[in-house]
């Protein structure tokens, strides 16, 4: 079901009792919670010696500071590791006495300190009101000025931001679960534009409470950002940091949020997808947290669930798809390309990029998956468990022993957390929403692959664009087969189609490059002259048709020879 046009009201109304404002209020507890759990924790895994972790964090961190420094790290991040040092040194190292015992766990517990402080963000309501009024009037008039294409119209707000958002799916279910447990939304990321764009839609459309996410520390270098996001509940992930302190304490303070009922929201893929693929493989760091918490919450008797709701985002243009896939093919072909660099993080070329976008009227869809149980079961509006067959099931059976108790279980729940995972990919393939600008570079790249079947990717992708031609009528036979075959996995509940895909396949293959890398000097997809189709770079086509990738969609057409057809220009 499509909201496009829709909002709705808070589903609690009253800011001051959200999850997230009550925790950052209780800030200083949470944060010894954390100080408490994540010891604790580290210290039962490393039962004999607590030497060896930190050393090896001592060492990882003396690296960061000497080769990756950021003007946002504190001041005194030398003494402070300087002193572990010498505490290590001259208490603990080569001792195996109580009283390098106690110097380790003293030492581990600064440490922990020193990380959870960073890591907890605040939330704050002024902020969190101006911070809504300002983007909200800011997109909006940009939004009437650019469709009007009118400098003039800038400050007259006929229409609003939320009409451009094609919002689909289960939005009811979801608002329905806050009043039975935590909720926990995956998106997939593709674009910078991801937090901005799922945060407004939740907030302004969906009437949810503000949610707890990361944000790289990097974004803190700048003032205003750093101004926001220290007030608007985001929590700071240093991707610096890779020891195994800074982990548990990271994954303890996602752990604990949720148990105390702050929804939270992070991309479990890492990272943008730098192909232009769906997530076929997610992190599982921050999703056994929510595994961890939810049988935390069964042995507290508390009766509430975490519900995990998977989001795929479909752009028509991706602003930083050309730099995005130069570093997918350097990785995965190891090839020297020249690296492009990344505009997207550019002010001004977000401002182009968003009036591009506005002006082209090209509408983002958010897909809201069905809501799963941390076991990737299917829950009702109720939060209640089901299995495949229908069946209603208990969370609290998950986490017994064979005895029957309630218990933990780190191996029994790194398994569950390996199938929420895998379930997680399986929806996000069945929640996606197929684009025009999704099925078009498809095809198109499927027919050059074709028509060359000795060359690989990167023999593909070697190939001079300006000498190939596409003729329109094989690109319209090729679509209508596909046409069929997406017809049919819709039907089977495989996929999700948008209503243009249904158009007749000339108008749809004009609809698709209409709306095809917009904002890209070099198109990956464009009309000649003579109405056929040609690119100015099959890279950038390649990123675009990898949405598609991994539906098995080109081993079910026909390639007859004549539907491939390929010209040479001359």
């Amino acid at each position: 079901m499509s909201y496009k046009g829709t909002t709705y009201p808070r589903v609690i109304p009253d800011s001051s009792d959200w999850p997230i404002y009550r925790l950052s209020q209780d800030r200083s507890n949470f944060i010894k919670e954390i100080d408490d759990f994540t010891s604790e924790r580290i210290k039962s895994k490393n039962r004999k010696d607590l030497s060896d972790i930190l050393v090896k964090t001592l060492y990882q961190e003396r690296i960061r500071i000497k080769e990756s420094p950021w003007k946002v790290d504190p001041p005194n991040e030398r003494v402070f590791w300087n002193k572990i040092s010498k505490q290590l040194i001259k208490k603990s190292l080569d001792r195996q006495d109580e009283t390098a015992k106690q110097t380790n766990e003293r030492v581990l517990e600064k440490i922990v300190h020193r990380y959870s402080e960073e890591i907890v963000g605040t939330f704050q309501l002024s902020t969190h009101r101006f911070a809504v009024r300002f983007l909200t009037f800011l997109f909006n008039r940009l939004f009437n000025a650019a469709v009007e294409k009118s400098i003039s119209s800038l400050w007259r707000g006929r229409r609003q931001l939320y009409e451009q958002l094609n919002i689909v799916g289960e939005v009811e279910s979801v608002r329905e679960l806050f009043k039975h447990g935590t909720v926990v939304v995956v998106p997939t990321h593709f674009s910078n534009l991801d937090s901005i764009l799922v945060g407004y839609a939740m907030d302004q459309i969906m009437g949810l409470p503000s949610f707890s996410y990361g944000a790289g520390l990097n974004l803190y270098n700048s003032g205003p950002a750093a101004y926001f996001m220290n007030r608007l509940g985001a929590y700071r992930v240093d991707r610096r940091k890779k020891n195994a302190i800074y982990l548990e304490t990271l994954k303890a303070m996602s752990n604990l949020s949720i148990q105390r009922g702050v929804n939270s929201l992070f991309f479990p893929g890492g990272t943008r997808s730098r192909s232009g693929a769906l997530e076929t493989d997610v992190k599982m760091g921050l999703l056994g947290t929510a595994v961890e918490a939810q049988r935390a919450m069964c042995q507290s008797g508390s009766g509430k669930k975490v519900f995990i709701v998977p989001m795929v985002i479909g752009y028509n243009f991706v602003l930083e798809a050309p730099y995005l896939i130069e570093q997918h093919l350097q990785s995965t072909g190891k090839e020297q390309y020249i690296r492009l660099r990344d505009a997207s993080g550019s002010i001004r070329a977000w401002f182009r990029y968003i009036w591009q976008f506005f002006s082209t009227t090209n509408d983002i869809t958010l897909s809201i998956g069905k809501p799963l149980d941390v076991l990737g079961n299917f829950v009702d509006d109720k939060g209640r468990s089901f299995d495949h067959y229908g069946n209603e099931l208990d969370i609290n059976d998950y986490f017994k022993s064979a005895k029957g108790h309630l218990n933990e279980d780190r191996q029994r729940e790194e398994e569950y957390t390996k199938i929420i995972a895998e379930r997680l990919v399986e929806r996000y393939f069945i929640e996606n929403v197929v684009l025009s600008s999704h099925l078009i570079p498809f095809a198109v790249f499927e027919i050059l692959a074709h028509q060359h079947p000795k060359l690989d990717l990167y023999g593909l992708l070697r190939l001079p664009p300006d000498e190939y031609i596409f003729p329109i009528h094989s690109v319209e036979e090729v679509i209508e087969q596909m046409q069929d075959i997406l017809f049919s996995m819709e039907q089977k509940g495989k996929l999700q189609l948008a209503p243009e895909i249904h158009l007749p396949a000339v108008e749809l293959i004009r609809d698709g490059v209409s709306k095809l890398g917009i904002f890209h000097r070099e198109k990956p997809l464009k009309f000649n002259k003579d109405g056929n189709i040609v690119s100015d770079d099959f890279r950038v086509l390649y990123y675009y048709h990898n949405r598609l990738e991994n539906y098995g969609l080109a081993q079910k057409v026909n390639w007859k020879t004549e539907e491939i057809e390929v010209l040479k220009e001359e």
